[in-house]
């Protein structure tokens, strides 16, 4: 553990899920294989362009409207929307398979389980106080098993903003009626997670399990106020 500034006292805890909690980089690689399989038997039509194409598709959407960046799912569905009326869909064609894939895309992405490790400290730290959720992604909480440690669960798009944008850190700390610099944010990403709290007066942790030298990293524009490499260290900030 090092400490980067004196903390304040942390009443509770706001986590960043993928790559915190949890290794997302093989979730969605699975995740996305699986989607374009769905794709290629369910609507052959989709094999016909490259996935370089459909990327481009997808930027294309961003371009037209930037909010989509705050919300991942309705990205994506924007995308196969857009990409099989391209491709000779109907409007309705394209929306009823653009949903279908995104029941899909859902499911896919919660079939993981998260490590034990996780649900120790996320116990032992809810029976201490209370924790909140904050997360840019569409992970599906009940299905991995940590609803329960969590008093909120707040995603980018029904919710807010992306992070490192302040609306949903804002969220969280009305909600738990604490003064920010009593609530700590843990989370892997130096801008959405650590830029992120620290601009919007919350404490940050960076969790930094890849043994990375912070001074290395370009992101790195504000510094976090403690940095941790395993979430069973946290267990003792909860006790300071």
């Amino acid at each position: 553990m090092i400490f980067y500034r004196q903390l304040c006292p942390v009443r509770a805890m706001t986590f960043d899920l993928d790559d915190t909690l949890y290794d997302n980089k093989p979730v969605i690689l699975e995740t996305e294989a699986k989607a374009m399989a769905w794709m290629h038997q369910n609507h052959p039509v989709s094999a016909s362009r490259s996935n370089r194409w459909w990327h481009e598709v997808k930027r294309q959407v961003l371009a037209e409207d930037s909010w989509l960046k705050n919300d991942v799912t309705a990205w994506r569905h924007r995308q196969i929307v857009t990409g099989l009326g391209l491709l000779g869909y109907s409007p309705l064609q394209a929306e009823k398979a653009a949903g279908e894939l995104i029941e899909q895309v859902l499911y896919y992405r919660s079939d993981f389980v998260v490590p034990q490790a996780a649900h120790q400290v996320l116990e032992t730290l809810s029976q201490a106080m209370p924790l909140v959720a904050i997360t840019n992604g569409n992970v599906d909480v009940e299905r991995i098993g940590l609803a329960d440690y969590f008093a909120l669960v707040l995603k980018a798009g029904p919710d807010g903003y992306a992070k490192p944008h302040r609306a949903l850190f804002d969220k969280a700390t009305t909600f738990l009626g604490l003064p920010p610099s009593q609530v700590l944010h843990v989370g892997d990403h130096l801008v959405s997670d650590v830029q992120g709290a620290k601009n919007s007066g919350l404490s940050a942790c960076w969790f930094n399990d890849q043994s990375k030298n912070i001074i290395e990293q370009s992101r790195a524009t504000i510094l976090p106020d403690v940095e941790v490499q395993d979430l069973q260290e946290l267990v003792l900030l909860s006790e300071m």
